[in-house]
């Protein structure tokens, strides 16, 4: 039996995107019979209790609350309690998958230690986190440290991304590294238009399908909100601009109105956050454009699951968005006037199904969560 440790992640079950959506899917969809599954779970009531998710052994971690720095303990506690398991149930070549590069500054004799027991030490660096704009300089730096020193220890690195892992080689030559994208879902929305929580929700915002184009993601300065709404105001459209993120109690979102003046703009509209999966299935398919504006990470979840259901994508052209998206969107930089007229030259036209088709072959051949599973067990069992 292969054992693997997976440590960074929130836990299970899944409450938030990004690295526990993935942690979730890998264990519903776990096809191999030879592996077991064992995933550190932070929790705010107790430490070291275990309890079975989709067939994974789960264990929770009561980490102490100190600020940003509790990830750090979080993932040195589950190390440790790992290493303990490993020993007492004399598991043979366990595996020790990291998610994130934050305990990167205090990481070598963690390694040292998986090493002893005869484990394998892998981690997944997801994307630049060091360049997020939300981290103080001091706070980049370590996280920029911390992305070097994973990689000085590591016997694997895993990126999500072909940008990322040229990104890797390019900085940090000595690291072993693979690809293994992230995975989406490509089922449809269940909903119909006659559905009450569909005309509900277009009628709060005035408008209908296919009137409006869509952003939705992590409100923060470097998915490009600014830029983004600004080219909006300026372009010549006259659908609305349907915001999806949670903005309440943000500083950000008041710096935004200060700087676009996007509030005396009526086709501006933020919505908040929808946490019906079904409807915002049937948002993103029924939008007449989606508008990506990511510039920091890897392979962003967003992103996919826009290509896997809405016709049109209008993408910031950073590398990381390139290799995804490939031929199935249209491109836009931050200069100014790019994006707005990119928008004035897709809005009168009406059918954009035939790159809405490819964007989900593109999803369907390689970033299915089959695919993506079936990637991961290859490389455990190897």
């Amino acid at each position: 039996m292969q054992h693997v440790f997976i440590i960074g992640s929130r836990g299970l079950p899944a409450q938030y995107g990004g690295f526990e959506t993935f942690v979730a899917e890998l264990v519903k969809n776990q096809q191999s019979n030879q592996i077991k599954y064992h995933v550190a779970c932070l929790s705010d009531e107790e430490s070291y209790h275990h309890f079975d998710y989709e067939g994974a052994d789960c264990f929770t971690i009561k980490a102490p609350k100190l600020g940003p720095a509790r990830v750090i303990a979080y993932d040195m506690m589950a190390i440790h309690y790992g290493l303990k398991m490993v020993q007492d149930q004399q598991m043979i070549r366990p595996i020790f998958y990291i998610l994130g590069n934050t305990i990167g500054g205090i990481i070598k004799p963690f390694a040292k230690k998986i090493k002893q027991v005869g484990g394998h030490f892998f981690i997944n660096p997801d994307g630049l986190e060091w360049r997020r704009a939300k981290w103080s300089r001091p706070v980049q730096a370590y996280l920029k440290h911390a992305e070097k020193a994973m990689t000085q220890s590591a016997d694997l690195v895993i990126a999500d991304n072909a940008g990322i892992e040229t990104y890797l080689q390019k900085n940090y030559p000595w690291a072993k590294t693979t690809m293994i994208a992230y995975g989406t879902d490509l089922t449809a929305s269940s909903l119909t238009g006659q559905e009450q929580q569909v005309r509900a929700f277009f009628d709060k915002w005035q408008t209908s399908e296919g009137q409006y184009y869509l952003i939705l993601g992590r409100f923060v300065p470097e998915n490009n909100y600014e830029i983004s709404i600004r080219e909006f105001m300026t372009s010549q459209t006259k659908r609305k601009l349907l915001i999806i993120a949670n903005h309440d109690g943000n500083s950000y979102f008041q710096k935004l109105r200060e700087a676009t003046g996007f509030d005396q703009d009526e086709r501006i509209c933020f919505v908040g956050t929808v946490y019906d999966q079904d409807l915002l299935k049937y948002i993103r398919q029924q939008a007449f454009a989606y508008i990506h504006g990511h510039e920091v990470g890897g392979t962003n979840p967003g992103l996919l699951e826009a290509l896997a259901h809405t016709n049109l994508n209008l993408v910031l052209g950073v590398d990381f968005n390139r290799q995804v998206a490939l031929d199935t969107a249209l491109y836009w930089e931050k200069e100014e006037t790019s994006l707005s007229r990119l928008i004035d030259l897709v809005d009168g036209e009406v059918d954009h199904s035939i790159l809405g088709q490819k964007a989900k072959d593109n999803i369907q051949a390689n970033y299915t969560w089959a695919k993506i599973v079936s990637s991961y067990e290859e490389l455990f069992l190897s």
